[in-house]
């Protein structure tokens, strides 16, 4: 991030042939490097006719030329578009022509990266472009959009100040220890920071939702042998990607198999069937289960006819969904519904009854149908765990003996966490590596 000075330029547009290129170049030369090329200084804004010319002066092809001035454009620096047509080869030997009058070449993410080091976007915003780019759906597009357009900063803005609000109280209650002031009493306190708590675990949720739409989900298949899980795992691929048999235990490793539910890609994780056995081959396989299910976004734990008294033991914390399989056996009819707080659906993957409710199930804890989603990654969803994690122990310091000392300092660390979310806070490095997975050319 030393080298903001140097004028950079990249082609823009997908690798390979089109019927439109572009270049572009950000910088202290785009100004002379466009009059260089128009051969006189064009009009900021406005499309001008050009031919563009290699080494030699000899024409490589005609096209359009636009600069626009800093600080309105994208980077906040002069930025010059050459547009024209889409030959890998002309495309090349023009960006050489470039690199000669004084550009270089960008690194990946480089020109996002001077957007956000120049204060035209925060870096969720900067992130958001990636997610548009790679976007496999129309939800996944929309959802980057709305973070392009500064929906998930917004939240997390709100969510900083009412932090900040609330770190002033508790260093106003140790500064002023001694005055009877109702509104840093502890209770107010306590009561404030359930409030933020409130607050950030509703915005990590819909972060989570957001990561989802835009990683896909990670679906493991538990149950007794012979339960259905492969049965369903090749239903839901529409393929006979796993061996099913009458006979129990025929699974023995973890076979992964990925599918696309509204266009987001979704990892199924077929698995061993749960039972007490001695052998040690299936007892590898199903402690490999177990801990495919710990890694789970969403587990479908299935029960087959015979397996009505069976207990279903989730792991704590993970989102389930309990499948009673082979309803062509068993006579129930296709229907969804909750027990005790979890979802139950009744299907057979081998006549497809239900298959439909699944997809649908699938598909809601995807997001896909989410009004109001925005994108997110991992590192946001980290984030915010952290800074949740930090207000969980502010509060517990906030009951006697009290301790306000740790308790602002908790806070303090919760604001650092929401900080490094949208750039605020952060290490150069951590920066580096974020943009040096953007496309070269953004």
């Amino acid at each position: 991030m030393n080298d903001r000075q140097d004028t950079i330029a990249a082609i823009a547009t997908a690798p390979g042939a089109g019927g439109i290129g572009v270049i572009r170049l950000s910088g202290p030369l785009a100004p002379g490097i466009a009059a260089a090329v128009l051969g006189r200084e064009p009009q900021p804004r406005r499309a001008h006719l050009a031919v563009f010319r290699d080494a030699d002066g000899e024409p490589l092809d005609t096209g359009l030329l636009i600069l626009f001035p800093a600080p309105a454009s994208f980077t906040g620096e002069d930025v010059l578009e050459l547009q024209m047509h889409g030959s890998p080869p002309i495309l090349r030997c023009l960006l050489r022509e470039l690199q000669r009058l004084g550009a270089r070449a960008a690194r990946p993410g480089e020109f996002s990266e001077r957007a956000f080091l120049n204060g035209k976007l925060d870096l969720v915003q900067a992130e958001a472009i990636a997610d548009l780019i790679a976007a496999g759906s129309e939800a996944a597009a929309r959802a980057a959009q709305r973070s392009l357009q500064g929906e998930f900063s917004r939240r997390i803005e709100a969510l900083d100040e009412a932090t900040i609000a609330l770190r002033v109280k508790v260093e106003a209650a140790i500064d002023f220890s001694d005055e009877a002031i109702e509104t840093l009493a502890p209770d107010a306190l306590a009561q404030g920071l359930h409030a933020l708590e409130t607050r950030l675990e509703a915005l990590l949720a819909a972060a989570r939702q957001g990561q989802r739409l835009r990683d896909g989900l990670h679906v493991v298949l538990l149950g007794r042998p012979n339960a259905g899980k492969s049965s369903l795992l090749n239903a839901l691929a529409c393929d006979e990607r796993a061996i099913v048999t009458a006979r129990p235990g025929t699974t023995r490793d973890v076979l992964r198999e990925v599918v696309r539910i509204d266009g987001v890609d979704l990892t199924l994780a077929d698995t061993a069937g749960l039972r007490d056995s001695d052998d040690p081959i299936e007892q590898e396989g199903i402690r490999r289960a177990r801990a495919e299910a710990e890694r789970a976004d969403l587990i479908l734990w299935l029960l087959g006819p015979e397996d009505a008294s069976a207990s279903i033991d989730l792991p704590p914390g993970r989102d389930a969904i309990v499948v009673h399989s082979k309803i062509d056996l068993s006579g129930e009819l296709p229907r969804c519904e909750r027990i005790d707080g979890i979802e139950h659906l009744y299907l057979s993957a081998h006549r497809g009854e239900g298959m439909a409710l699944l997809r649908e199930r699938l598909a809601a804890r995807l997001g896909s149908g989410v009004e109001g989603a925005f994108s997110a990654r991992e590192r946001h969803v980290r984030a915010l765990e952290r800074a949740r994690a930090e207000l969980a122990h502010g509060a517990v310091l906030l009951h006697p003996p009290l301790a306000l000392e740790l308790v602002a300092e908790h806070l303090r660390q919760a604001h650092l966490a929401l900080g490094e979310i949208t750039g605020a806070f952060g290490a150069e490095d951590l920066l580096g590596r974020i943009f040096a997975n953007f496309c070269i050319g953004k």
